[in-house]
């Protein structure tokens, strides 16, 4: 089948884990990705391009190329875990729908196969490159980080009306189940009005029943002196417990969603 020869460009496979998706899940990171969020986590993730990076003192190749083949293989090496816990595969990145056909054929794949299938984006692409996957999606994890413009271009480098717009698409294809996920970031988005303010979005949403609030973490900080890049956040101290509670108060007060701290 000439799908499972479709070629993309990953950095990492993380297997056994029970974020990004119902169940124990296999989750693929794909290179690429059009913002430059100031925390992002996986800065090795941003570029498309094969990379070197300093680990452990140790010079990496960060990247590779893969067949849909070769990828659905080892996905499949988990079934047992997927089908007695419900989960699956998860795509992630960088954003993977900068290589929707690969995104595309891999999901399609692993459907074929009857494993479960998640995607953890940002919905900053042609609403095309959504359209492709959604016949072979289960779950779409989508990142809402900001309702300003402004703020949302001056964190990330790009603007939010794509990703608004997309967000709003998916919901009305009614295609696939659509959950709203915020990282929580200090000087972003981590007061209770522009929580709120997502929340309101969030619950105009046809569908959407869940949003998840991501605090923020420093655990990608090491990856950026490896690349010999500057961390940008390096001053800002993850959100407490406490603050994060109050956020999802906060998001009960204005909607009918269903809450959850962490995703």
């Amino acid at each position: 089948m000439d799908y499972l020869q479709t070629k993309g460009r990953i950095f990492d496979i993380q297997r056994y884990s029970i974020h990004d998706g119902p169940g124990i899940r296999t989750i693929v990171f794909f290179k690429g990705c059009v913002l430059r969020c100031k925390w992002c986590c996986n800065p090795e993730s941003q570029e498309y391009a094969i990379q070197n990076m300093r680990v452990l003192g140790e010079n990496k190749t960060i990247g590779r190329d893969v067949t849909v083949e070769e990828m659905i293989e080892e996905v499949e090496q988990d079934f047992p875990y997927y089908y007695r816990s419900g989960g699956g595969l998860t795509l992630s990145g960088g954003e993977s729908l900068c290589q929707p056909e690969f995104a595309r054929d891999l999901f399609r794949a692993a459907k074929e196969r009857g494993i479960n299938t998640a995607l953890e984006s940002m919905a900053g692409v042609p609403y095309k490159n959504i359209e492709a996957v959604l016949p072979y999606l289960d779950t779409y994890l989508m990142d809402i980080k900001h309702m300003n413009p402004q703020k949302h271009k001056e964190f990330t480098g790009k603007s939010n009306e794509l990703m608004l717009e997309n967000a709003r698409k998916v919901a009305l294809s009614g295609q696939t189940n659509l959950v709203i996920r915020v990282p929580v970031i200090p000087t972003f988005n981590d007061t209770v009005e522009e929580i709120q303010a997502i929340a309101r979005f969030a619950d105009s949403l046809p569908g959407v029943k869940k949003i998840h609030l991501l605090p923020y973490h420093r655990l990608g900080q090491d990856k950026y002196n490896g690349l010999g890049r500057p961390y940008l956040m390096g001053d800002v101290l993850p959100p407490s417990a406490e603050q994060m509670e109050t956020l999802k108060k906060a998001v009960y007060a204005v909607s009918g969603l269903d809450c959850q701290i962490g995703g």
